[in-house]
């Protein structure tokens, strides 16, 4: 697999850890519990690193379009 299929496989995985931390803090305030502080902070992990990783993928196909315009610009 190259860096875009692992980036790509990394982001949705990242996403259902997002996901399913946040469920679990709804599940939590839902019962009537209050949770300690910090686990509001632990979806932040894992939305940094999505943040990054769907730049990326948005960037993406931008810079493949780049990149090969300016090949066919140079060989012509």
């Amino acid at each position: 697999m190259n860096w875009n299929t692992w980036i790509r496989q990394g982001h949705r995985w990242l996403s259902i850890l997002f996901t399913g931390v946040v469920i679990g803090i709804f599940i939590t305030l839902g019962v009537g519990k209050q949770p300690a502080s910090w686990v509001y902070f632990l979806p932040l992990a894992p939305l940094a690193l999505m943040t990054l990783s769907g730049l990326y993928l948005f960037v993406l196909p931008y810079a493949t379009k780049w990149r090969s315009g300016r090949r066919t610009g140079a060989q012509e």
